[in-house]
C-alpha cells in the first residue's frame, strides 16, 4: 500500500500563519486603545485591568455583550468593513453608560469561513476606533477560522465590554416619579437595529447597495446603510461627573422606544412621548414608505431618530439640558413620565415619516 500523505490543518481549510499574520497587523491598532488600568497589549491568554489604577474606590462591574445582526450581511456585500466594528462597540458600551457604568475594557470575537488577514485588519481598525471613542482598553479576543460553518466571504462578529461603577452611583435611580422630564439624544440613523426588515425592503424594491442611497443621493446605499451606531459614553460620563442630576438612561436597540423604556422604569411609572417632536431622519421615512411599513412597527423596530432616553426631575431638567449641551449633545426634550399601572409607552402626535 502506497503511502498517503499526511492531512495538516491548512488542509481542513484553516491557516494557523493567516491568524499570526492578522494579529501582527492589528498589535498597533490594539495598542493605541490603551488607557489607566490596561496596557492594551495582545498575545498572552488572557488581558489584564487594574481598578485601582483606574482610580476606582469602592467599584461595581457592569458587564455587557452585544452583536451588530444581520447588518454585518451590508458589510460583507459591499465589501465596507471599515466601520461595522465601531457598531460592534456602540452596541456593547451605549448598555454600559446607561446603568452609569465607565467602559473599562472590550473583548472581540471574529468568525469566519476563510481568514482574510487584511479584512480582519479592516474590522478590527473599526472596533479600536469605536475603543477609542469610549474610553475603553481592546485588551483580547478571538479569531475562530471554521471552514464549513461560514460560506464564501461571510463572518459575524461579537463583543464583549466591562465597566466599573462606584457603589451609589448606578443608574436608574431609585427617585424616579411622575412628572419627570424625558429627552431625547439624537441617532445617527438605523445603528444597529432591524436590519433584516432593512435588507427586505431593499430587496424588494430591486436595488444595488452600489445605487446612490433615495435618501442621501450624495452616497450610495450601502455606505448610507453602514452609517455607524453613535457611541454616547464620553457626553453622558461627562454630564454625569459636571454634577448633572440624571435619573435614568435607556438606550434605544432592538424593541425600539415600546420595549426599551420600560426596561428602567419602576411599576406603576409608564412613558408618554410626543411624536410630533422628534426630529427623524429621512432613512426611517424612506423605510416606512417604501415598505408600506406601520407606525407602530416602525416604533417597536427602530430607533426613529432617537438613540438614548436620558430621564431628569423637572426642578433639574434644564441644568440637565445645559450640562449635555455643554458635553456636545444637542438633548431634545420628547415627553414625560407617567402614573400607569398598565400602558408602559403611551404615544401622542404623529412621527415625521
Amino acid at each position: 500500500m502506497a503511502d498517503k500523505k499526511g492531512l495538516t490543518y491548512a488542509d481542513a481549510g484553516v491557516d494557523i500563519d493567516a491568524g499570526n499574520a492578522m494579529v501582527e497587523k492589528i498589535k498597533p491598532l490594539v495598542r493605541a486603545t490603551q488607557r489607566r488600568g490596561a496596557d492594551a497589549e495582545i498575545g498572552g491568554f488572557g488581558g489584564l485591568f487594574d481598578l485601582k489604577a483606574a482610580g476606582f474606590v469602592d467599584p461595581i462591574l457592569v458587564a455587557a455583550n452585544d452583536g451588530v445582526g444581520s447588518k454585518v450581511k451590508i458589510a460583507i456585500d459591499s465589501g465596507l468593513h471599515d466601520t461595522i466594528g465601531i457598531d460592534l462597540v456602540a452596541m456593547c458600551v451605549n448598555d454600559l453608560v446607561v446603568q452609569g457604568a465607565e467602559p473599562l475594557f472590550f473583548l472581540d470575537y471574529y468568525a469566519t469561513g476563510k481568514l482574510d488577514p487584511a479584512l480582519g485588519a479592516a474590522i478590527v481598525a473599526g472596533i479600536a476606533a469605536g475603543c477609542r471613542d469610549a474610553g475603553a482598553a481592546l485588551i483580547g479576543g478571538e479569531t475562530a477560522e471554521m471552514p464549513g460553518l461560514y460560506a464564501g466571504k461571510d463572518y459575524d462578529l461579537a463583543g464583549f465590554a466591562v465597566g466599573a461603577v462606584e457603589r451609589g452611583s448606578l443608574l436608574p435611580r431609585t427617585d424616579l416619579a411622575a412628572g419627570d422630564i424625558v429627552f431625547g439624544l439624537p441617532s445617527s440613523g438605523l445603528h444597529s437595529n432591524g436590519f433584516s426588515l432593512v435588507r427586505k425592503i431593499v430587496a424588494d424594491a430591486g436595488l444595488s447597495l452600489f445605487d446612490p442611497a433615495p435618501f442621501a443621493s450624495d452616497r450610495t446605499l450601502a455606505e448610507a446603510l453602514l452609517t455607524p451606531t453613535r457611541i454616547y459614553v464620553r457626553p453622558l460620563l461627562q454630564a454625569l461627573r459636571a454634577g448633572a442630576a440624571i435619573k435614568a438612561l435607556a438606550h434605544i436597540t432592538g424593541g425600539g422606544f415600546t420595549d426599551n423604556i420600560p426596561r428602567v422604569l419602576p411599576m406603576g411609572l409608564g412613558v408618554a412621548l410626543d411624536l410630533a417632536s422628534i426630529p427623524v431622519p429621512p432613512v426611517f421615512g424612506w423605510l416606512a414608505a417604501m415598505g408600506n411599513v406601520a407606525e407602530a412597527e416602525m416604533l417597536r423596530t427602530f430607533n426613529c431618530g432617537i438613540g438614548m432616553i436620558v430621564v431628569a426631575g423637572a426642578s433639574e431638567a434644564a441644568n440637565l439640558e445645559s450640562a449635555l449641551r455643554a458635553a456636545g449633545e444637542t438633548p431634545i426634550a420628547i415627553g414625560k413620565l407617567i402614573a400607569s399601572s398598565s400602558e408602559r409607552v403611551a404615544y401622542a402626535g404623529r412621527l415625521a415619516l
